[in-house]
């Protein structure tokens, strides 16, 4: 899997957690999260958990780290953008509550949706195809459509190409 994929699907678990718990300290939550991911790494490559055990963490690899370069900003951003983003699926996703819709499909939907309107270093329909997979790996059977019909709604009223980046 690819950095960017594996970023987008951290950022993604992440607005997850925090859609549902949110934390009084959004640096503390990045900084445990990014932690827990690390160390659920390293029981997995030892072929199970280490229950009781201290695991003595190394340093993060370069792999790790362009991880968290990349996903930080993202989730961020979301965040920051959080209300727009959420009025723009609203709009949008008719007979949809906003909150009555599958929170990890929300969260999809926030980030693929932050990253079409704010990160112009990203073309929109990799954003879109970007979503749907993830959707279609942590979500229902029906996700991807679910996904892919309201990013479309979005990419079409873009002031931007959808396969380039400016």
């Amino acid at each position: 899997m690819g950095t960017r994929r594996e970023a987008r699907e951290r950022a993604v678990q992440f607005l997850f957690q925090h859609d549902l718990n949110p934390p009084a300290d959004l640096e503390a939550a990045l900084n445990h999260f990014w932690e827990t991911q690390r160390i659920a790494a390293l029981e997995a490559e030892r072929k199970g958990p280490t229950w009781g055990q201290r695991i003595e963490l190394p340093p993060p690899s370069p792999e790790e780290t362009a991880t968290r370069l990349f996903a930080d900003p993202l989730i961020r951003g979301t965040l920051e953008h959080r209300d727009e983003i959420d009025a723009q699926i609203q709009r949008v996703a008719r007979n949809w509550d906003l909150h009555r819709m599958a929170v990890v499909d929300r969260n999809i939907l926030r980030l693929a949706i932050f990253e079409m309107l704010h990160r112009e270093d990203i073309p929109p329909v990799v954003s879109i195809n970007e979503a749907i997979d993830i959707a279609k790996r942590f979500s229902t059977p029906d996700s991807g459509k679910f996904v892919n019909g309201i990013l479309d709604k979005i990419r079409t009223e873009l002031m931007r190409p959808a396969r380039i980046v400016e």
